[in-house]
């Protein structure tokens, strides 16, 4: 069981990389629509990809102390 509890922990990761893939494709079409405010958006960018990333780790912690315990 906490193998399967672990393996679903680490589907954050292939999910929050899909998650950051059409996140920077957007970021890209708004800056090609409006190079005037690529501040803007890429300071959104960053950090939604931040934010992202961050339950990838998450997960990978997780499921790293699943594992151990079992």
């Amino acid at each position: 069981m906490g193998a399967i509890a672990a393996a679903m922990a680490v589907m954050t990761g292939g999910l929050s990389a899909i998650g950051i893939g059409i996140g920077t494709a957007k970021a890209a079409e708004a800056i090609s629509r409006q190079p005037e405010a690529t501040g803007k958006i890429m300071t959104l960018a960053i950090l939604g990809l931040a934010l992202a990333e961050a339950t990838a780790i998450y997960g990978l912690l997780i499921s790293i102390l699943l594992l151990g315990k079992a």
